[in-house]
């Protein structure tokens, strides 16, 4: 499985380790590296491991839990696309989706 991560996913992990730096850039860096490995990880062996996302009611659109964030993603063919990454504790907007959610 390939997996792909949107410029709004991208952007969220940048601000995500902007964050984490203000304390320790070292330990920001780890945690968005690891972030990443565990979320690819993952999703390549097993794609549908995540829950779908309430917010959707669309059972393609799903999620995974990493230390208190949520990565939401779909699988696509043999590609799994990264939509957005944030912080566990607030709902998905759905316009961070960037598609057709229905």
């Amino acid at each position: 499985m390939n997996v792909t991560w949107s410029m709004e996913a991208g952007e969220n992990l940048v601000d995500i380790e902007e964050f984490i730096a203000r304390d320790s850039l070292e330990r920001a860096i780890r945690f968005v590296d690891a972030l990443i490995d565990h979320t690819e990880a993952v999703l390549a062996d097993n794609p549908r491991s995540g829950r779908s996302v309430p917010e959707t009611g669309n059972p393609e659109i799903r999620e995974l839990i990493y230390r208190g964030y949520r990565i939401v993603y779909r699988l696509n063919g043999d590609r799994i696309e990264i939509f957005t990454v944030f912080e566990g504790h607030r709902l998905l907007r759905l316009n961070e989706l960037g598609v057709d959610y229905h």
